[in-house]
């Protein structure tokens, strides 16, 4: 593997900081959009036939 220069490296250090910055803050805003219900679900009665 050839050799870097101290700036190349910080070069990549600096690149690699900015990709993981943009990824994390891309994470955090773009996120799944939940499913919209047209009829959202009315809780059920269960009929409990307890004899007590």
């Amino acid at each position: 593997m050839p050799q870097m220069s101290p700036l190349m490296w910080f070069n990549l250090f600096i690149m690699f900081l900015f990709s993981l910055a943009l990824f994390t803050i891309l994470n955090y805003f773009i996120f799944a959009p939940q499913k919209i219900d047209v009829f959202p679900e009315q809780p059920k009665q269960i009929e409990k036939n307890w004899k007590w």
